[in-house]
């Protein structure tokens, strides 16, 4: 992941400003809501993988949409009857599970995907490290200005040729 931070308030200041009827959305996944409120930054449709950081669990395959109008909520439930998109109960409970430990879960993320991140920056075989929470992001302010924190997903970068990374992949071990 390229992990780039964009401001979702200019960003949706200037599509309301610039254009009647555009949308902005967001894919607030690797945030979670536990980090970042798109909606109270002017986004219009937020959406998230619910498999991921908000179950917890990898026992379901779900994703959330959220919006702000009633219109749209609208033409989203009209999709939802008519394509069949509607989760079973179990798949809700398991969700809401999820949910029960997403403060604790994010927070650990975050502490971890830092130290990681920071281990990375100062190793001697690593060109780049992308993180957000690493000042040395290029939207490292961009994410203090809208967010309360990160996740744990972090990018890097081996430094030398394509034999370098395929030696690094053979001896990763998980």
């Amino acid at each position: 992941p390229t992990l780039k931070v964009i401001d979702i308030r200019a960003c949706a200041d200037v599509a309301h400003r610039k254009q009647k009827g555009v949308l902005v959305a967001v894919d607030n996944t690797f945030m979670s809501p536990y980090f970042q409120r798109p909606m109270s930054l002017g986004a219009d449709i937020c959406v998230s993988s619910a498999t991921k950081y908000i179950n917890g669990h990898s026992d379901v395959l779900l994703g959330l949409v959220s919006v702000n109008r009633d219109d749209l909520y609208e033409r989203l439930k009209f999709l939802q009857i008519h394509l069949g998109a509607v989760p079973s109960p179990f798949d809700c409970f398991l969700c809401n599970r999820g949910l029960k430990t997403l403060h604790i879960r994010m927070k650990l993320h975050f502490q971890n995907g830092l130290a990681v991140a920071k281990f990375l920056e100062t190793h001697p075989r690593v060109e780049k490290v992308i993180y957000p929470g690493l000042a040395s992001h290029p939207q490292y302010h961009v994410m203090q200005k809208q967010c309360t924190g990160v996740s744990g997903m972090v990018s890097f970068c081996i430094k030398g040729k394509k034999e370098n990374a395929v030696a690094f992949l053979k001896n990763l071990k998980m």
